[in-house]
């Protein structure tokens, strides 16, 4: 499960087994016991979300838009 940044507590990561095909560019967010998913195309979108709350998705949703380059490096150096 490779762990592409922190924030706040936040752990931005993906998993190594992605589905076979694998599934479109994404970002999972844990903390605590709750967690949710973003997909990165063709717009930054919410797939699921377990337990955070309205004001934290959005706040989350702003931080994957903001380190969406970061995100797509990491993906794309650990599946290519």
């Amino acid at each position: 499960m490779p762990k592409v940044f922190s924030w706040n507590g936040y752990r931005f990561h993906f998993y190594s087994d992605e589905g076979d095909p694998r599934e479109p560019m994404h970002i999972h967010i844990e903390r605590d016991d709750a967690d949710c998913k973003f997909w990165l195309y063709p717009e930054i979108r919410l797939a699921y979300n377990h337990g955070f709350n309205a004001r934290i998705i959005k706040q989350l949703s702003e931080v994957v838009e903001a380190r969406r380059t970061d995100i797509e490096r990491a993906w794309n150096e650990h599946f290519t």
